[in-house]
């Protein structure tokens, strides 16, 4: 398996995944002419042809038989051409000394303070395919790629999670707030904000701090929680060093969590190696490894030996990263083999 870039060529197995992906996948619709966008759009992002403000990183995960099985994206900034819009959960106190009462009342603040931040995004692996390291190649890879190239993103990731829905797709955070304020059923609204039509959410949402106890029990279980079929993407990124910090999706009530680029454990611990051959043995621990090139860029998984300031590996590994002996890679282990690798 390798992550890259994505091609114009991807566009008819891009659809299929997408269809599969279901209504929840609104950063990726399925529609035919705004993924071709999406496409052309992010092949200038790796040429280097746009500014930050319009960067759009989309990676596939190809197989071996050059099958497209999975995709993932990031954005080099949030917020700087379309608002970007979160709830803050924060605190309000009052009191009434007279009474002996004092309060404090969760609420929401509605907010753009995650504005210029960096965001991963649109991340789908068929289901077919979710075993072994494919979900954290295809997951991690676009933080190797940010190790690599620290300039094009801002000084924190972001990552909004989707958050708590029942078996028809329907919110219970939507359904007590959001709905009474769009007039429109969850699906449209997290649609048209997936389409980058954002301006209705500034028109319509309310400016003031909202009491969360005016919400229903079901809404205030769902601030902040994430889906179940989400887990494994959180769990991958807590690992990381994400956290939530108390941001939440306005539509689902679903965590956004973040992490400053430089304490993030792929980019932190990654080493620049030199390529070399060979046969490592069957106690080798797994590397995810990049080829430090962005249009070209290859990144894939698999067993490595460290040797010095050189790092092993077999030759499908180099093909993969259409790589020769003495080529320079940038490396991390995968997570949960550090005490592996040093007792090796």
């Amino acid at each position: 398996m390798i992550v890259r870039p994505v091609k114009v060529s991807d566009l008819p197995a891009l659809m299929t995944l997408v269809e599969q992906a279901g209504p929840g996948f609104t950063t990726l619709p399925a529609n035919e002419d705004r993924l071709a966008h999406r496409v052309r759009w992010a092949q200038r992002a790796f040429a280097e042809q746009v500014e930050r403000a319009d960067a759009d990183y989309l990676f596939v995960l190809e197989d071996d038989e050059q099958r497209v099985v999975g995709v993932s994206a990031m954005a080099g900034a949030v917020g700087l051409r379309e608002p970007w819009y979160n709830y803050r959960l924060g605190v309000t106190v009052s009191s009434a000394p007279d009474l002996g009462i004092q309060r404090q009342i969760p609420t929401l603040f509605l907010n753009n303070e995650l504005t210029g931040q960096s965001e991963l995004c649109s991340l789908f692996l068929r289901h077919d395919q979710r075993s072994g390291s494919n979900g954290r190649l295809l997951s991690l890879g676009r933080l190797l790629f940010v190790a690599e190239f620290p300039h094009l993103f801002g000084e924190k990731m972001i990552a909004e999670l989707r958050g708590s829905a029942d078996e028809n797709g329907c919110s219970p955070f939507w359904d007590s707030l959001g709905r009474h304020f769009f007039q429109m059923d969850f699906t449209h609204a997290d649609h048209l904000s997936g389409l980058g039509n954002k301006a209705f959410i500034a028109e319509l949402m309310p400016r003031q701090p909202l009491y969360t106890c005016l919400l229903t029990e079901q809404a205030q279980a769902a601030i902040g929680q994430t889906h179940p079929n989400t887990q494994p993407a959180l769990k991958i990124l807590q690992a990381e060093g994400f956290a939530h910090q108390g941001y939440i999706d306005i539509f689902d009530g679903g965590p956004v969590i973040e992490a400053p680029i430089r304490s993030i454990r792929t980019v932190r611990d990654s080493l620049e190696l030199t390529l070399s051959l060979g046969i490592p043995d069957e106690q080798a621990p797994l590397w995810l490894i990049h080829n430090r090139r962005l249009e070209n860029c290859r990144i894939t998984v698999a067993p490595g030996r460290l040797v010095g300031n050189s790092l092993m590996v077999d030759r499908l590994t180099a093909k993969r990263l259409q790589l020769q002996p003495g080529n320079s890679v940038r490396a991390v282990l995968l997570p949960h083999q550090q005490q592996h690798a040093v007792a090796a």
